[in-house]
Order: C-alpha cells, then structure tokens, then sequence
C-alpha cells in the first residue's frame, strides 16, 4: 500500500499562486493514474484534476481549467498541482489520490482511487 503525503498548502490572497506537491512512498507511482480532488467547507469532495501515468493525458474540471496545472515526476514519485490566478472559491482542503489499476486512465470519481492522502490546506483570502 502506498502512503500519500501532500505539502505546499497555505493562506494566499486571490490572483496568487500555490503549488502542491503529493509525495509518495511505500511503492512506485509511475503505473498509476494521479488525482487531485478537494473538499471545501460543507460541501462534498469533489474532483479537480487527473493525469494519466505517463503524464501525457490530463483533464481538468470547469471551475479550474487554464488555471491548474497537475504535473507528475515518476523520478521522484511526486505528483504537483501548480495552482494560479486563485479564487476564493478554491479555499479547500486538498487530497492526491492513485488510481486502482495499473496503467489505467482513472477517471474523475472517487472511486476510481485506491489510496489517499491526509490533504493540504489552502485559503484564498479576498
């Protein structure tokens, strides 16, 4: 079982910018799907952006398209999410998760990820 352990969370003012990091130990990332998802005070977990493992295929949802980036170093076995232009609607806690199935596309459901990290903090202030 792999461990997931994100970093780079923190309070930002709106049009700043975070970059996240997901790193993972345990075993080898690089067969694997990656996604960021994040769960925002009273509101479900909900998806934010997945890249296949070769880093070739990514999607990303409406609310952060052309905004977020997710990247993946399978060197380092550490998936970022490089987060610009910042709202406060991405105030949220965020997870990195794996996917399943090796060498398999997940898809945007919390249920296509296996493993989970604790989540990162991010506050965008107004």
């Amino acid at each position: 079982q792999v461990q997931l352990v994100e970093s780079g969370g923190g309070l930002v003012q709106a049009g700043g910018s975070l970059r996240l990091s997901c790193a993972a130990s345990g075993r080898t990332l690089s067969p694997y799907s990656m996604g960021w998802f994040r769960q925002a005070p009273g509101k479900k977990r909900e998806f934010v952006a997945r890249i296949n493992w070769s880093g070739v295929s990514t999607d990303y949802a409406d609310s952060v398209k052309g905004r977020f980036t997710i990247s993946r170093d399978n060197a380092k076995n550490t998936v970022y999410l490089q987060m610009n232009s910042l709202k406060p609607e991405d105030t949220a806690v965020y997870y990195c998760a794996s996917g399943r199935d090796f060498y398999r596309y997940s898809g945007e459901s919390e249920n296509d990820y296996e493993d989970w990290g604790r989540g990162t903090q991010v506050i965008v202030s107004s």
